[in-house]
């Protein structure tokens, strides 16, 4: 079978394409691009030559030392400022330290002033009970005072009331019953008995 495949491709034309290299008998394309070449140095040779000039310049104008300078800079800066945020958070500790200080000398003050207000408030109680105890006892002998002078000025209208029933009474039946010769008679004898 190989040879059947041998004598057919021998058999048929074979035309070779000139730009592109490809073979039609085969029916394949084998692309063969000329490669370019300048002085004898083909492309790979001139990028190398081209990175080494270039590498050339970067020395002669001292680029590594201008990248490594700024890359110091840089850190330099990075320092300072790391210096500068540690130097912040010790402040901004301290300014912790500090407002915490102060809110536990608040809470405490807080405390104290509750108790002061607590005192204060049951002292209030106290005298304000007292107070009532005392002017309520002051209003109950006041109204005993009054109830007492309104008996004594009942008793005393009571009394003249009778003194003046029992003297006109008297007047009355004085009138009646005694004359003009039993009252000398009467004022005779209270006269003797002085």
């Amino acid at each position: 079978m190989a040879d059947t495949t041998v004598a057919a491709a021998a058999e048929q034309p074979t035309f070779k394409h000139a730009d592109r290299g490809e073979t039609l008998a085969e029916g394949r394309a084998d692309l063969h691009h000329p490669e370019p070449s300048a002085l004898g140095l083909g492309p790979g040779a001139w990028v190398a030559l081209a990175m080494a000039v270039l590498i050339g310049i970067l020395i002669w104008k001292k680029a590594p030392g201008a990248v490594t300078g700024g890359l110091d800079s840089s850190i330099a800066k990075i320092r300072q400022q790391l210096d500068e945020a540690k130097a912040l958070r010790a402040e901004a500790e301290a300014l912790r330290a500090e407002y915490a200080s102060k809110i536990a000398g608040a809470e405490k003050d807080a405390a104290e002033m509750l108790a002061h207000a607590k005192h204060e408030a049951e002292a209030i109680v106290a005298k304000a009970e007292a107070d009532s105890t005392a002017m309520i006892a002051r209003r109950e002998k006041m109204a005993q005072d009054k109830i007492g002078a309104a008996e004594r000025a009942a008793v005393d209208e009571l009394r003249a009331q009778a003194a003046d029933a029992a003297t006109r009474a008297a007047a009355v039946l004085i009138a009646r019953n005694h004359s003009a010769e039993g009252d000398k008679a009467l004022v005779d004898e209270t006269i003797a008995g002085l």
